[in-house]
């Protein structure tokens, strides 16, 4: 990760965009379009190990490659604004409790647009009811959601979700974000992402499939641009997440499935019928778009055939790499038409990309 410095951020992400337009002119993709980043407190969530000094522990991270020579961390202004008030408050009032301190390994922030909060404390010791007692006032006297994690162990004073609102389109989208599992870290710039994705197409005559859906983040965005959605996603976690949003926005066309995206292409190319995709009416679907927002390793062989199959792909990366791969292939029968780069993860060399392509 480059230092942060704020004046640096134009020529950081102008760098990142001749990296993709090199990398990708191959495809003829023309003009790119750059979606940037706030320069701070983008963050909605971070995660520090704990480090032990005589009486005290502090917020650390370690520079890479090692793991026992700590760096205090004291202010984190790629967190949200929330996440850095908070992190200063939340260690002394843990120092002040040795039961809070003792064995404390490491803690998560989670937080969210619309101001909710939730902190996991993970402890190399087993948790007990003197534990909950302090750590419900600690709870309690900054208004957040507090998890205790040990081995083999979870703990929950409340919930184990904060409920994110994005405003997409001039829509207010309501998700959960569960503690633990995937969720878009840039909120501001999931919503252009989200914004960007509802451009690329819409048709309200036929069926939108998405692959690696996650918690429904574009499923949801999306669902009223399409007579139905159809999106698979292998965490049961998410999954649950998706189907909670869902009802919370009151979104009736949309059906998600738990299977990974291997499954669903074997179940529609006939090779394995799976039972949690029969008598969900796909035989009958007009899918002509699919969507796909693979992790980074990108798509396999067979699921980029599968995908070939339809008519347009918004196809959303993590990794430009796996994504030029996955282009060459999918170029046999399709041409991008639109391209765009999406800065998440400013002052590093991650770089989020999203491609649409038509059918040729």
């Amino acid at each position: 990760m480059h230092q942060v410095v704020p004046e640096q951020y134009s020529t950081l992400l102008a760098e990142k965009q001749q990296l993709i337009e090199e990398q990708f002119t191959q495809f003829n993709v023309g003009d790119i379009q750059v979606f940037e980043s706030e320069p701070l407190h983008f963050r909605q969530r971070a995660e520090f190990r704990i480090w032990h000094e005589g009486d005290e522990c502090f917020h650390a991270m370690f520079a890479p490659g090692t793991k026992t020579d700590p760096i205090k961390i004291t202010d984190f202004p790629i967190a949200s604004k929330a996440i850095c008030e908070l992190m200063p408050k939340l260690i002394t009032a843990i120092n002040e409790q040795t039961i809070l301190k003792h064995k404390l390994f490491q803690v998560e922030y989670l937080n969210t647009l619309s101001g909710e909060m939730l902190v996991t404390l993970i402890y190399h010791k087993q948790l007990d009811d003197q534990w909950i007692e302090v750590a419900t006032a600690l709870k309690q006297q900054f208004n957040i959601h507090v998890i205790g994690r040990a081995r083999k162990m979870r703990l929950l004073l409340d919930q184990e979700y904060v409920m994110e609102t994005l405003n997409v389109d001039d829509n207010a989208l309501q998700y959960q974000q569960i503690e633990a599992s995937f969720t878009q870290p840039n909120a501001k710039v999931n919503e252009k992402m989200l914004s960007w994705a509802r451009a690329c197409h819409q048709d309200a005559h036929s069926d939108l499939l998405e692959l690696y859906c996650g918690n429904g983040n574009f499923s949801l965005a999306l669902a009223d641009q399409y007579r139905s959605v159809f999106a698979t996603e292998i965490s049961k976690t998410s999954i649950n997440a998706a189907n909670y949003a869902k009802q919370a926005n009151g979104i009736d066309n949309v059906t998600f499935a738990r299977v990974s995206a291997e499954e669903f292409t074997e179940h529609m190319n006939g090779t394995h019928l799976r039972k949690r995709l029969t008598g969900l009416g796909l035989e009958d679907a007009n899918f002509e778009t699919v969507l796909v927002d693979p992790p980074r390793a990108g798509l396999d062989k067979d699921s980029c055939q599968l995908i070939s199959q339809y008519k347009n792909i918004i196809y959303i990366s993590c990794n430009p790499d796996t994504l030029e791969l996955n282009l060459q292939q999918l170029s046999a029968t399709h041409k991008v038409t639109r391209f765009a780069m999406f800065d998440q993860f400013p002052y590093t060399h991650h770089i989020e990309c999203g491609a649409f392509l038509q059918a040729k």
